[in-house]
């Protein structure tokens, strides 16, 4: 792969959700190549799985690894003519922000994109929705956080491989505790 190549041709995209998605592919094959693998997570993921109704700012990623050594980030990010780091960098005018190990309650599968410069891996649609449900309310309610919600219940209810009883399973977890929110939000969304 020319990565200068992949760059030009990043940079030079006009639309921010195929710029983030040439660019989370880019990145993501060149940490497999070195042997991490980078996941999704957040709300990059709600901006790739509501295909731009909720567009994040930035390309989000955990790994699944329990340590990366910090200099290889910023070597692979070099490459890519990124500044900043060694969490946080920008890259085609847009922000990388390399997060952590992923936190994964879910039992639900996690969804793959395909793009010009590899794949990318998404945290799971349902975890992914109940996080954006509770940030909905909690700690207090935010307009802004339900419009997010709702955007992600209504791609959800459109994707027939969302498992609900995986996303209820989550909703009614202590360390969510919101499954009634989550029933009223789709109820709200399916009839509005």
């Amino acid at each position: 792969m020319n990565i200068s190549e992949a760059i030009a041709d990043i940079s030079s995209t006009g639309d921010l959700l195929e710029r983030a998605l040439k660019l989370a592919g880019l990145v993501s094959a060149l940490f497999a190549e070195a042997g991490y693998r980078l996941i999704i997570v957040g709300g990059s993921a709600i901006e790739f799985y509501t295909e731009g109704g909720y567009m994040s700012g930035d390309i989000d990623f955990c790994r699944l690894e329990l340590r990366m050594p910090l200099r290889l980030a910023q070597d692979i990010m070099a490459r890519l003519g990124a500044t900043g780091g060694p969490r946080n960098w920008r890259v085609c005018g847009l922000f990388v922000d390399m997060l952590g190990v992923l936190e994964n309650e879910s039992n639900a599968p996690m969804r793959t994109i395909e793009t010009p410069y590899g794949p990318v891996t998404l945290m799971p649609r349902e975890l992914a929705l109940v996080e954006r449900v509770l940030a909905a309310y909690y700690p207090q309610p935010s307009d802004e956080a339900l419009k997010t919600a709702k955007q992600m219940m209504a791609s959800s209810l459109d994707d027939p491989s969302t498992d609900w009883g995986e996303v209820e399973r989550l909703a009614a977890m202590p360390g969510f505790n919101i499954l009634g929110e989550l029933r009223r939000l789709k109820a709200e969304v399916e009839n509005g």
